[in-house]
């Protein structure tokens, strides 16, 4: 065994090894880095509105933009499916701000915080299974992202088509026009992956001036094109009775299930809040409003549409803001051309801030507690990225027309996790987690449970899976009993309250340790904190009891 200490492979691994807290166990470098480390007062630097600006980038998307489209061509009126939007992301912003408050009180990111209810080993799945989605995702909206770079360099050059360059790549699943673009816009999404979190709320910032303007700007254009707003605003639902009652249902669910990823990582960003209280309101409010100003703007473009190309598409209105950008530029002159270009740069701008948030920093921050000891946030941003690249998503879209539709599903079953950890911290817990036995791989520690797994956490997880497992083969195209789609199509909420209810008489019938009879947060007891075994003196954080804690409390009072 020394040997092999001593050789240059060895030397090599070492060097490799990411920052950790010096006296560390092995078995804690299994568990612990800077980067998951609860975050030290010097690096919490999102204010308020930091999270108003990194909503409100978020929420300028493509996929926004079009969220309001499968439900109007379902039989649903405008306003209907506009409707849905405010509520399902109003629903969604709740969410949010439950699970963020956990990472704004206790500074500790999703991977962290799952160890509490699945166990120190245990968590490992639902991170990996976050991870997962996330890279996937990541090449997903990188190859949509190319689209845009496309639009960008076609205005400067209108010969960058596919039918007038030669496609060197004919056995690939693509063309030399996509992939270029492609391949461009993930090159140049590579300098943001660099920036550490607490620093990355800048790129939100700038991204949250300039797309919305662009995205107005768009607007004011097809309004003054079509000299109105289409016809999409007058036409009635088409659906009616229980067909529309369902219609709304699903628009509502469909734009919570857009967010379920985001539900369970928000931790990931609020443990860089100044005060709780930063990730509380200015999420809460400017989710649904930012998600429905881009969704109203898609409606109308897309009405629009109508009026302007009435042979375009069928007669059908353009959804997809890239193929009306292409009939523009089809249109010639250089004023159409620079238009274009601008909006396509908001649109590549929008498309990388949203990639960064919803997956370059999730699967950044989940790939660090997989691999503490090799990878940081900033190593597994780069990882993602890689994995992005080498997947080939354009063969994904051209294999299965189903593909889209079974990525938002299967990211429908975190809804489970979320139950599951909501559970555990609000009405289990209640508030109170001793944040250094998080990181104790010990089996004296409190969140060690059995073999470091939480029997209870993975009963309530399953539990929540199988309420939406036979929908969920419907959604991807086997047919399935009715009733079952009935229940899929309120999937989250099916998910989260068995999983969360399931978890809940668990706990009460086999208790657990670590818990509060009375609500109990003590993450304003976190400075630099260490997680070295037996560093008595040197450690900041206290960990008492609850109960002691809110003893000492109440004497103050």
């Amino acid at each position: 065994m020394e040997k092999v200490k001593n050789t240059k492979f060895a030397h090599f691994v070492d060097k490799l090894a990411v920052e950790a807290e010096p006296g560390l166990t092995n078995t804690q470098l299994m568990l612990i880095n800077h980067d998951l480390k609860p975050v030290e007062p010097e690096r919490r630097q999102w204010g308020a509105w930091n999270f108003v600006g990194f909503w409100v980038a978020d929420s300028f998307n493509i996929n926004t933009w079009m969220i309001s489209a499968s439900m109007i061509e379902q039989g649903l009126s405008w306003w209907q499916s506009w409707l849905c939007v405010w509520i399902g992301y109003a629903i969604a912003a709740c969410f949010i701000c439950a699970m963020g408050r956990i990472g704004a009180v206790y500074h500790i990111g999703f991977p962290v915080v799952a160890r509490s209810s699945f166990g120190i080993w245990g968590s490992l799945w639902p991170v990996f299974n976050r991870a997962a989605m996330a890279c996937i995702w990541y090449g997903v909206q990188s190859w949509i992202g190319g689209e845009c770079v496309n639009l960008m360099i076609r205005s400067i050059w209108n010969s960058w088509r596919e039918d007038a360059i030669h496609n060197g790549i004919p056995s690939s699943g693509t063309n030399t026009v996509a992939f270029v673009g492609f391949f461009l816009f993930w090159v140049g999404s590579l300098p943001a992956i660099w920036f550490p979190v607490q620093k990355i709320r800048h790129l939100f910032t700038f991204k949250a001036y300039v797309v919305p303007t662009a995205g107005v700007a768009f607007f004011i254009w097809m309004i003054v094109k079509a000299k109105g707003i289409g016809p999409i605003i007058h036409q009635p639902a088409k659906a009616a009775g229980s067909a529309l009652a369902w219609g709304i249902i699903k628009g509502i669910m469909s734009s919570i299930a857009n967010f379920a990823t985001l539900i369970v990582n928000d931790p990931d960003f609020t443990r860089f809040a100044k005060k709780p209280r930063d990730a509380l309101w200015s999420q809460l409010f400017t989710i649904p409003i930012g998600f429905a100003i881009t969704s109203f703007i898609g409606i109308i473009c897309s009405s629009s549409s109508t009026i302007i190309y009435p042979n375009a598409n069928g007669g059908e209105p353009i959804w997809n803001p890239l193929d009306l950008l292409t009939f523009i530029l089809d249109e010639g002159g250089s004023g159409q051309r620079f238009g274009v270009f601008v909006i396509a740069a908001a649109f590549t701008l929008a498309q990388l801030g949203t990639n960064i948030a919803a997956n370059s920093v999730s699967a950044g921050t989940d790939m660090t507690a997989l691999m503490p000891r090799y990878l940081n946030i900033r190593r597994g941003g780069y990882v993602c990225a890689l994995v992005g690249l080498v997947m080939c998503p354009w063969n994904l879209f051209a294999t299965s027309n189903q593909f889209t539709t079974y990525l938002s599903a299967y990211s429908v079953f975190l809804s489970s996790i979320a139950g599951v950890q909501l559970c555990d911290y609000y009405w289990v817990r209640k508030g109170y987690l001793e944040v250094k036995e998080l990181y104790d791989g010990r089996k004296t520690g409190p969140y060690y449970f059995s073999y470091g797994f939480h029997w209870r956490g993975y009963v309530a997880y399953i539990a929540g899976i199988l309420i939406n497992i036979v929908g969920f083969v419907g959604a991807i195209g086997t047919e399935v009993p009715i009733g079952a789609t009935y229940i899929y199509n309120l999937n989250f909420f099916c998910g989260f309250i068995i999983a969360s209810g399931t978890y809940y008489l668990l706990c009460k019938f086999f208790p657990i340790p670590a818990t509060s009879d009375t609500w109990c947060e003590v993450g304003d007891e976190i400075r630099n904190m260490s997680v070295v075994y037996d560093n008595e003196g040197s450690d900041p954080y206290e960990e008492v009891s609850a109960n002691e804690y809110n003893k000492g409390h109440e004497s103050k009072v």
